[in-house]
């Protein structure tokens, strides 16, 4: 994947990769330990059923690793993002 800063990330569409359209890139989470990129924090659309989804208040979580494309939208690959609903959240300490 090429090199793309986070700037321009903000408020693009998220779809998954049939098509559904699951929100706005809000924010993102990284491991300030590793730097890398650990979820994508998405507003979603109105339409979605957020139940099927890891929620944090308003928002939705997506696994970084379920990404496939980053163009004019973010493609994340369904079956990913849908199983990191089942995940028990970490927490630290």
């Amino acid at each position: 994947m090429k090199k793309i800063f986070a700037r321009n990330l903000r408020d693009k569409q998220v779809v998954s990769s049939d098509g559904v359209t699951l929100g706005v890139l809000n924010n993102i989470v990284v491991d300030i330990r590793s730097g890398s990129i650990e979820d994508l924090v998405i507003k979603p659309d109105i339409a979605l059923e957020k139940g099927k989804y890891k929620q944090d208040g308003e928002f939705i979580h997506m696994p970084f690793d379920s990404v496939r494309a980053i163009k004019d939208y973010i493609v994340v690959d369904k079956t990913m993002s849908l199983a990191s609903a089942a995940e028990p959240p970490v927490t630290e300490g």
